[in-house]
C-alpha cells in the first residue's frame, strides 16, 4: 500500500475517532448537565433542553445545509472529510445518549473534563484534515462574506452568542461553566495539534557572536543559523545567531551566553513543533500524524 493511501485511511480513522470522543464528552458530560459550550453543539444542547430535540439530529440538521452552503461559496476550501466528521459525531451522540449515563453532575467537573474529552476528540479530527462542522463553517462563511472579520474573530463571536443565549435559557453560572469548557477544549486541540514537545527559538546578538556559534556547535552539539543583520541605532553589521534547543538545555545556553559576552542581546520564543535534525523527522511527521 503507498503511502497516499496509508494517509487517507489514517486521516479516517483519525476523523472517526475523534468524532466519537467529542460524542462522548457531549453524551456523559456537557449536554446532560446543561452547558452549552459554543458551537452547534451548544445550540444542539439548548434545544435538548428547552424542546427534547435529540442532540445530534439537530447538529445534522443544522451541519448539513452549512456544509452544503459552504460548498458552493468556498468551493473546494471545504472537503469530505468535514461531511463525514459531521455524520459520525451526530450518529454517534444518538446513538449513544440512551446507552450511557452522565458521569458526574458536579458543573465544574462537567465543564473542564467535558472540555479536555471534547479538545482531544477535536485534536483529532483537525490531525485527520477534517472538521466536525458547526462553528468552522458559520466562521468561514462569516469571513467570506464579512472580509473585516477574521476567522478567528469569527469563532470568537459565534460561540460567545451561544454562551450568552446558554445564559439567558439556563442561568449565567451554566454560561460561564460552558466559557470554562471552551478555554480548556481549546489548550487540549493545541497540545493535540502541536504536541507536548515544546522546543525553544533562541535569538542571540552580540559582538562575540563567532565565540558564542563555536561554544554552541560544540558544547551543546546544536545547529546555528547566522543571519545577518545590523543596528537600527548604531548602523553596524553584526551576526544574529538562531538556535533551537529543547527546554532542558535552556540554563545550559544562558550560562554559555553569559560566560563569553554578559551583554548579548537574547531573545526566547516558544516553538510548539520542532522538525529536523537533531528533532524529530519531517517524513516521521508527514506519514505518521
Amino acid at each position: 500500500m503507498n503511502i497516499v493511501k496509508k494517509r487517507f485511511i489514517k486521516d479516517y480513522i483519525m476523523i472517526t475517532i475523534g468524532a466519537i470522543i467529542t460524542a462522548l464528552s457531549l453524551v456523559i458530560l456537557t449536554v446532560p448537565n446543561k452547558i452549552a459550550a459554543g458551537g452547534v453543539s451548544g445550540v444542539a444542547t439548548i434545544f435538548y433542553h428547552m424542546f427534547g430535540f435529540k442532540v445530534g439530529i439537530v447538529i445534522l440538521v443544522i451541519n448539513v445545509p452549512l456544509f452544503l452552503v459552504a460548498i458552493y461559496v468556498l468551493g473546494g476550501r471545504i472537503g469530505i472529510k468535514t461531511l463525514w466528521g459531521i455524520i459520525v459525531l451526530s450518529l454517534t451522540v444518538d446513538i449513544l445518549t440512551p446507552i450511557l449515563q452522565p458521569l458526574t453532575n458536579e458543573f465544574i467537573l462537567a465543564s473542564i473534563y467535558g472540555g479536555v474529552l471534547a479538545g482531544v476528540g477535536m485534536g483529532l479530527v483537525f490531525r485527520g484534515g477534517g472538521t466536525t462542522g458547526g462553528t468552522d463553517l458559520i466562521a468561514a462563511l462569516t469571513s467570506y462574506f464579512f472580509p473585516h472579520f477574521s476567522i478567528g474573530q469569527g469563532l470568537f463571536l459565534i460561540d460567545g452568542l451561544v454562551i450568552a443565549l446558554a445564559g439567558i435559557v439556563f442561568d449565567v453560572e451554566l454560561a460561564l461553566y460552558a466559557a470554562i469548557t471552551i478555554f480548556v477544549s481549546t489548550k487540549i486541540i493545541d497540545i493535540i495539534q502541536e504536541g507536548f514537545n515544546i522546543s525553544k527559538s533562541v535569538f542571540i546578538i552580540s559582538d562575540q557572536s563567532k565565540e558564542i556559534k563555536d561554544e554552541i556547535l560544540n558544547k551543546m552539539r546544536r545547529g546555528v543559523t547566522a543571519l545577518k543583520g545590523y543596528g537600527g541605532y548604531s548602523g553596524r553589521e553584526k551576526d544574529v545567531l538562531m538556535v533551537t534547543i529543547n527546554r532542558a538545555e535552556i540554563t545550559k545556553i544562558k550560562n554559555l551566553i553569559r560566560e563569553i559576552d554578559e551583554d548579548a542581546f537574547v531573545i526566547m520564543n516558544e516553538a510548539h513543533e520542532v522538525l529536523g535534525e537533531g528533532f524529530k523527522r519531517i517524513n516521521d511527521k508527514a506519514i505518521n500524524e
